[in-house]
């Protein structure tokens, strides 16, 4: 049995949260359960993710509180190993690219994605940044190793 995935939608649209639910649980018809955390806020979402990390955060950047790029850079500040996907409702070039630079997994436009490419999407993120921290963890064994045999050769 593939373990349940958990995920943070945060939009503060009602309509629009509620069509990606939709999605989800569509999507989630193969043998994984999926675990959907509603939230509205850049506040509510810093608060749930310090509390307990998500597989997954899907995060729209028009908030009440957040707007931009920013709102992106505080979620990703705040859990650094868990995937985010950047939602928007409008395709810009420069947004979506300034949000990959800066650690966002994808950029997806509200509308223009059914429920076959959001959990491909998903899938995608998860493995993603997982090979960043493995990729991570194996440069940073390798700089402590090299520094541990060169203070054992230089005493």
């Amino acid at each position: 049995m593939v373990p349940a995935l958990t995920i943070a939608v945060v939009e503060d649209n009602p309509g629009d949260a509620r069509l990606i639910q939709i999605m989800l649980n569509e999507a989630s018809g193969h043998g994984q359960d999926v675990f959907v955390a509603c939230l509205s806020s850049l506040r509510e979402a810093l608060d749930r993710v310090a509390e307990k990390p998500f597989d997954v955060v899907l995060l729209d950047l028009g908030l009440p509180d957040s707007q931009g790029l920013a709102t992106f850079d505080r979620v990703n500040e705040r859990a650094p190993a868990t995937p985010i996907i950047v939602f928007s409702g409008a395709m810009d070039e420069r947004v979506a690219t300034q949000a990959v630079a800066r650690g966002a997994q994808d950029y997806l436009v509200k509308g223009q994605i059914d429920a076959p490419q959001l959990k491909r999407a998903i899938n995608y993120a998860c493995e993603r940044k997982r090979c960043e921290i493995e990729k991570t963890v194996r440069r940073d064994a390798g700089v402590f190793s090299r520094r541990a045999q060169a203070s054992m050769h230089s005493v």
